[in-house]
């Protein structure tokens, strides 16, 4: 179980919800991340307010950094212990952890910081 900020409705900020989770198990492409820094934009609003909707229940978030704990059988292009960042789908940035697709991660370069990486990603 991990904690994460989850929404079962739409509405203003305190629609969001911080609960333990149950991490769905990795597919082939996919990697576990533990995230470090996680980045806020505007269309994690909309998100949460329903103006852009997104089917409920759901995590919200969009952009984070952070570093891999484990990867799917077929990923090839990250190893345990990589630092990396997204700003795609799925939403769920808004966690301790979280399941992501290799595909849409990028390697954070060492003089980075988390932080700066988690908010570069998607520009707002």
């Amino acid at each position: 179980m991990v904690k994460a900020i989850r929404i079962t409705e739409t509405g203003k900020a305190n629609v969001m919800k911080f609960v333990d989770i149950e991490l769905k198990k990795l597919a082939p492409n996919e990697v576990l991340i533990q995230n470090k820094a996680i980045g806020l934009n505007y269309i994690d609003v909309y998100h949460r307010s329903g103006t852009y909707p997104l089917p409920l229940p759901t995590g919200i978030g969009l952009e984070a950094a952070g570093v891999i704990e484990e990867i799917g059988s077929d990923v090839k292009e990250f190893k345990v212990g990589d630092r990396v960042a997204h700003a795609a789908a799925p939403p769920g940035s808004y966690s301790e952890k979280q399941v992501y697709p290799q595909e849409k991660l990028v390697k954070i370069p060492d003089y980075i910081s988390d932080e700066i990486a988690s908010c570069i990603m998607l520009k707002g």
